[in-house]
């Protein structure tokens, strides 16, 4: 039947090879999606849930306060200039459909798996606890220096509303502490840390905060969409009136500045980490995300035209590319507004960036993983309080003290790791869904039950079906052709074995072509973007690379999804399109990206990740609520606990 436990070593046995393989299977072994009878389960001794407050408008205000940061108001003069000249706007939108890959497939797992956690929840489900624990520890890295690193971005903005750099209150201003070279911004400590109270009033309180001060950004944008536009008709478009053409950098320089652009995308996945959170996930979790990401493409590409257009891209100010556009028309003034829609951008993403990460540490600490100080909800807010003064206090004396400019880098990375295990995770849905999932050992009598009923069951079917005769084929004379075949007979037995061969088979196909593809990426990406690689070694690593990946396409086209992903997880939500293309597509520019992040921040990612493997090894793999699971077959869940509820019953 196929009941099995999770493999983990005894205490008492002393034998180093049966806890190393306990080890690893521990790597492997994967949870249920929460569902009403494993949430009744596992939360039987908690205190309280998170509150079922948000509905798509709130979504929509978390991805795109999540998404647009001050970085666009900088980044059209820096891309234009380096890149992509006039092409700017396309160079959006390539980066704009990119991101729209990933989010497609946030979308159908977010609404089948509607639980805190995003990307390492996902993960720990369709591919095990060991890299679900390492998304998990990146995001949380993650988080924790992209607030910190926006929360001083917002000092010297504020700054320039008061006229200077130097103009903002002393006990808000920047200080450099004598002797240790260290400048502290204690104005980026104090918005760190009302940012964090305002998240502990609750999820709706804080969303509303948020939709205001996205409101103000994204009309500021407009002010920029329309006065630009006004400007530029006016003007003739003088950016756009150049000898070199509209690629003065090539093809090439338009997909580089999409590849620079497509970070400025980072963000819509902060609406996944609220699933737990939505009235209605199946429906509202992915038309947020869509919509979040729709309204940020569209304001990024009216910003970028209308700027290459108000002046030529080389004339640009790297620094200040909206303002001095506007400046250059004689519209000095409208510097303020620029600023205050930077200003607010940046509150806008400090919410954003500070509201994932309790939740996702709670998701860990709910799996054993964590402490079970990070899963406490507070019972009149509905929010993971203690999780998020924690993080809060973290971040703020991070951004008090540091600056993480040069660390910036490492945010990311978890992002990117996110997106490619999302992807990675909808191909595993799709074709090798989990066929055992974990019971609590504390359903052991009904497993047992089931086990003895269904083993009956089976033995008395057996029994019927060997009187069971087949209906002879008969000609037109109604002579036998074949004759009576029981369907015990050895010709039906050996069809039915091939086809339950084939079955088996199909998923380990399926399961091997994914795991090539992830290597066939791999060896692509790597040659594409190692720069001292000889051609030859070049063109033999592309072709090794490319002949996996277009292998593992056509297998993956040409088989059948496994019918199981029908009953994965909560049903009726979004389905992702195109698959397997577009996760393949999806992995594959991720993983490009990340490997074009560059050694120096590989290198300081990695001490956080050998960190993060040492808890794991020597509190979360013990800790884990899976160490004392009994898997089994996922069709007999719902039996499992209906046969538990009766015996409590009587």
């Amino acid at each position: 039947m196929g009941f099995v436990g999770d493999g983990s070593c005894s205490s008492s046995g002393g034998d180093k090879g049966g806890c190393f393989i306990g080890g690893m299977k521990s790597l492997v072994r994967r949870k249920q999606v929460d569902s009403a009878n494993s949430k009744s389960s596992s939360t039987s001794g908690s205190s309280h849930q998170l509150a079922k407050a948000l509905t798509i408008p709130h979504l929509i205000t978390i991805g795109v306060g999540s998404t647009i940061g001050a970085g666009v108001y900088i980044l059209v003069g820096t891309v234009a200039r380096e890149h992509s000249g006039p092409a700017l706007t396309i160079s959006f939108l390539i980066a704009g459909i990119a991101a729209a890959l990933s989010a497609f497939c946030y979308a159908e797992l977010a609404s089948r798996c509607p639980s805190a956690g995003s990307a390492y929840h996902y993960s720990y489900i369709c591919v095990g606890e060991g890299v679900a624990w390492l998304i998990g520890w990146a995001l949380v890295l993650e988080y924790t220096i992209g607030r910190s690193a926006v929360a001083r971005g917002i000092s010297p903005n504020l700054a320039m509303l008061f006229g200077s750099p130097d103009s903002l209150p002393s006990f808000l201003a920047r200080h450099t502490i004598p002797g240790l070279n260290i400048t502290v911004d204690p104005c980026a400590a104090i918005l760190v840390f009302l940012v964090t109270g305002l998240l502990c009033v609750g999820i709706k309180e804080s969303t509303v905060v948020q939709g205001f001060v996205t409101s103000v950004n994204v009309c500021v944008m407009a002010f920029v969409i329309i006065a630009g536009g006004y400007l530029g008709y006016k003007a003739g478009w003088p950016g756009y009136e150049l000898p070199v053409g509209y690629f003065p950098y090539g093809v090439d320089g338009m997909l580089a500045g999409a590849s620079t652009v497509f970070f400025a995308y980072i963000g819509f996945d902060s609406v996944a980490s609220t699933a737990e959170e939505v009235k209605n996930p199946q429906r509202d979790l992915p038309m947020g995300i869509g919509f979040a990401l729709s309204i940020c493409c569209s304001l990024y590409m009216l910003v970028s035209a209308v700027i290459v257009g108000l002046v030529p891209y080389y004339a640009m100010d790297p620094d200040t590319p909206i303002s001095s556009a506007f400046a250059s028309h004689g519209i000095n003034w409208a510097a303020y507004i620029i600023t205050i829609g930077a200003c607010t951008s940046l509150c806008s993403t400090l919410m954003g960036s500070i509201m994932p990460q309790p939740r996702i540490l709670m998701a860990m600490a709910r799996d054993g993983l964590l402490p079970s100080f990070f899963s406490d909800v507070n019972k009149r807010t509905q929010v993971p309080i203690k999780g998020t003064i924690a993080t809060g206090l973290l971040s703020g004396t991070l951004a008090f003290f540091m600056n993480v400019e040069q660390l910036s880098g490492m945010v990311s990375v978890g992002t990117l790791l996110a997106f490619t295990m999302v992807a990675i995770s909808v191909l595993i849905l799709r074709y090798v869904p989990p066929d055992e999932v974990p019971v609590p050992s504390s359903y052991q009598e009904a497993i047992d039950s089931v086990r003895l009923r269904r083993s009956s069951c089976s033995s008395s079917s057996d029994m019927d079906v060997e009187k069971t005769k087949i209906p002879a084929v008969t000609s037109g004379d109604s002579t036998p052709l074949l004759g009576e075949i029981s369907v015990g007979h050895p010709l039906a037995e050996k069809a039915a074995a091939k086809l339950s061969y084939l079955v088996s088979q199909r998923r380990k196909v399926a399961g091997c072509t994914i795991l090539f593809i992830c290597i066939g990426v791999c060896i692509v990406t790597s040659a594409a973007s190692i720069v001292n690689l000889s051609n030859p070694a070049r063109y033999a690593l592309s072709g090794i690379g490319g002949l996996l990946l277009i292998s593992g396409l056509i297998i993956l086209t040409c088989i059948d999804q496994d019918d199981a992903r029908h009953s994965f997880g909560h049903t009726g939500g979004f389905t992702c399109p195109f698959v397997p293309l577009l996760p393949i597509a999806c992995i594959l520019i991720n993983v490009y990206l990340l490997i074009n992040l560059g050694g120096e921040t590989w290198a300081r990612v990695s001490i956080w990740l050998v960190i993060g493997t040492c808890i794991y090894a020597l509190y979360g793999r013990t800790h884990s609520s899976l160490k004392t699971a009994v898997y089994v077959p996922s069709t007999h869940v719902d039996e499992i606990y209906e046969t538990s509820a009766i015996s409590l019953a009587c």
